[in-house]
């Protein structure tokens, strides 16, 4: 660990930064957002996740090299600028900092309507500012406090995804209380594997490259992880192979189990653990889902707290807010942040549905663009007739420029299917960067 009190700790082992990427893209989504994908493609959307993880894997891998070449980095947007330049690390931080703020008002207002499920004479408001309050004292003690609470936050969702693929394995292979085996006939069956051909395993593509949105958080943790030049690696290796794990495993359980076309009648994970007799299953899915949402918005804070930092540090925001508090924490950035996501919680409790999901298309196009700027900047970042030291990816160019044309293709899906308003928003916040980056911010 640094001596040098004017950089940030490295208090972030390789269990912390594995459990940090999988809190960030293992959120409510797969617990309770999971019929979305499979309504596009039936059982076929297991390919999707597949391919989506291929391609996400190829990401990662690029950003590890990156990392490894560039141990001064402190983020992933100190990777993009390095190679793409100083309008890229601006644009970047920028847009994943806005992104992360209306993530985190998203979850903070979900958070509110899981506690309500106990406090029912409470307010949303109110329970949306407690919560919002705990995130932040967590974050405001050292990193490696931040890094165990979101350890334990991740290990809770990944251990109810594991029982919940052995309880489903036991209801596929061997029944329960009666029931035969159900074993794979519904992967066939009701319109068959790919009921809506190719163009439903394309359609689904975009929900489900969002769904694994966060994993990039990986690159929040340069500055702040104990030997990066092999945790890092380590780390994009094995939240990759998680991801895949609990995803795939979990829908190819999710559509053996029921037919794909009545996934969306009640929550597939209420309907198996009620089949096997849990009791208080409710209130038990109720309490996972109100530590996911409160892991990924944690996890938010971090990133959106280290971006601030750094983008300070460059110039391109007051210099005040690259301040460290003597734990060497971004304590300003931290609490400029807290502030926004109060401003935030506001707007997602008391904005219309309607109004509030036209903001939340902005994220979508914002991680999207990360995974293509980072992939970019692999493809620019080596030297002819340098030598790598450590870790690389042998298949460079190959997977990084079948990455970016994934990426391409799936960015051409949104810009055709997502609500014009939710693309205007977005294109109107890269323009008013790019302004504020021509006439304001340091060259």
């Amino acid at each position: 660990m640094s001596s040098n009190k004017d950089e940030l700790a490295r208090g972030l082992k390789s269990r912390h930064v594995t459990m940090i990427a999988l809190g960030g893209a293992i959120g409510a989504g797969i617990f309770q957002g999971s019929s979305s994908s499979i309504e596009l493609a039936g059982p076929g959307v297991i390919l999707s996740y597949l391919l989506a993880g291929i391609i996400l894997y190829f990401v990662m891998q690029a950003m590890a090299e990156m990392a490894v070449q560039q141990p001064k980095a402190k983020t992933l947007r100190d990777l993009i600028q390095t190679f793409l330049g100083p309008y890229a690390g601006f644009f970047s931080g920028w847009i994943y900092f806005i992104s992360w703020m209306l993530v985190m008002a998203a979850e903070m207002a979900a958070a509110a309507g899981f506690l309500k499920y106990w406090f029912t004479d409470t307010p949303l408001w109110l329970l949306s500012l407690i919560v919002s309050i705990l995130i932040t004292v967590i974050n405001l003690f050292a990193v490696n406090i931040f890094g165990e609470t979101e350890y334990w936050l991740s290990a809770l969702k990944v251990s109810v995804l594991t029982l919940f693929i052995l309880l489903g394995g036991v209801l596929i292979f061997a029944g329960f209380n009666g029931e035969s085996a159900a074993g794979f006939e519904n992967l066939t069956e009701h319109g068959g594997f790919l009921p809506f051909g190719i163009s439903g395993i394309a359609a689904s593509m975009l929900v489900v490259m969002f769904s694994f949105g966060g994993t990039e958080m990986i690159g929040m943790t340069l500055g702040e992880t104990e030997n990066p030049e092999k945790v890092i690696p380590k780390a994009a290796r094995s939240v990759i192979i998680r991801i895949l794990v609990f995803y795939v495993l979990p829908i190819l359980v999710i559509v053996s189990l029921m037919p794909w076309n009545e996934v969306g009648k009640q929550s597939p994970f209420v309907t198996v653990f009620d089949t096997l007799g849990i009791p208080y299953i409710g209130g038990f899915m109720n309490f996972v889902l109100l530590t996911a949402v409160i892991s990924a918005a944690n996890t938010g804070m971090y990133a959106a707290s280290r971006l601030l930092y750094t983008q300070a540090l460059d110039g391109n925001a007051p210099k005040f807010f690259s301040k460290l508090s003597s734990k060497r924490v971004p304590v300003r950035a931290l609490l400029a942040s807290t502030s926004f996501l109060y401003i935030g919680v506001i707007v997602a409790v008391f904005a219309e549905g309607e109004t509030f999901g036209y903001l939340m298309v902005v994220p979508g196009y914002a991680i999207l663009s990360i995974w293509i700027l980072l992939t970019i900047a692999h493809l620019k970042s080596r030297k002819p007739g340098v030598a790598l030291k450590g870790f690389f990816v042998k298949s460079y160019p190959y997977t990084s420029w079948f990455s970016l044309i994934a990426l391409l293709a799936i960015l051409a899906g949104i810009l055709m299917t997502s609500p014009p308003i939710g693309t205007i928003i977005t294109l109107s916040i890269c323009i008013i960067l790019t302004l504020i980056y021509l006439f304001g911010a340091k060259k």
